[in-house]
């Protein structure tokens, strides 16, 4: 059978089992014995959104589509049009060459080749493995073409709970990214607001989320949900010091996405300093990972 996703690559260490896609290298499916983690679509099915993605060479919003490297300006397909933006990236319908597939860990390998908008050639590995602690997603991109190329990456995993106003978030960071209702666009980095303050955990309830932090209180960060009989560690070493947290509208799943920067990186604005510019030869590495657990 074909499906949707491609080749569906499974990795085992003990009772912690992963799914990960040839198509989009998605982490389909995190589970522990029979508990799946991740809120998710069968291997038959289209994949839902943005659940389990990479998003690369950026994350989250670029505004109008529009960046500039040097004198030269570049206009990105605009994927978002009621809010007139450029959205996660170009990792949409991406083939991922198997390099290495072994019990525990799966990496691959695609090409992002020049295209509207893109004027270089940048090759990507990704590293998905399992150890007694979890889930480890390591993420090399480098630069193999003849111009600078910008660069970012998030991670975009769901995690499955009844009710997220049930269980408890702790978010150990220093500042929040305030951005405008209308186009989700950065406006300043500041102090979190109390309704989003998770710096000591508590539960959701009532509170809706879709807030980036920045600033961890730890370079080695950890975000942390505990409920319902389970916990999630979210997990980022110091290549990703931001995270984005949303709470799915139907408030059974919340999203915790490791990213290298914020919305908007590609232009001036206070998210800007951690975009990253890749020279020709260069490379760099973003790495993160989950701790599920059956207890919470």
């Amino acid at each position: 059978m074909t499906y949707p996703t491609g080749e569906q690559y499974e990795i085992r260490h003990g009772d912690l089992c992963a799914v990960v896609t040839e198509v989009d290298a998605r982490l389909r499916s995190l589970s522990v014995g029979e508990v799946e983690f991740l809120a998710t679509h069968a291997a038959t099915d289209n994949p839902k959104g943005w659940e389990g993605a990479h998003l690369l060479p950026w994350p989250n919003r670029i505004r109008d589509g529009r960046y500039s490297l040097g004198d030269v300006e570049y206009q990105l397909p605009i994927n978002e049009p009621a809010r007139n933006n450029a959205n996660h990236g170009l990792n949409v319908g991406l083939t991922w060459d198997c390099l290495d597939h072994q019990e525990s860990s799966i990496t691959q390998r695609t090409t992002i080749w020049p295209r509207r908008g893109w004027p270089g050639i940048l090759n990507v590995e990704i590293t998905h493995s399992l150890n007694a602690d979890g889930l480890r997603v390591e993420v090399r991109a480098t630069n193999i073409g003849k111009v600078p190329l910008p660069w970012g990456y998030g991670a975009h995993p769901y995690f499955r709970f009844d009710d997220v106003a049930e269980v408890s978030l702790h978010v150990p960071f220093d500042a929040q990214l305030s951005v405008d209702p209308q186009r989700l666009l950065p406006v300043k980095l500041g102090p979190i607001q109390p309704r989003f303050d998770f710096t000591t955990a508590r539960l959701i309830g009532d509170v809706e989320l879709d807030v980036a932090y920045t600033d961890p209180l730890q370079q080695d960060w950890q975000v942390t949900v505990a409920g319902q009989g389970r916990t999630v560690v979210v997990w980022g070493e110091a290549s990703t010091q931001w995270v984005q947290v949303f709470t799915a509208p139907l408030r059974d799943s919340i999203a915790i996405e490791a990213m290298t920067c914020g919305p908007n990186a590609f232009n001036e604005g206070p998210t800007r300093r951690d975009r990253i510019v890749l020279r020709p030869g260069d490379s760099t590495t973003a790495i993160w990972g989950v701790m599920p657990s059956l207890a919470g």
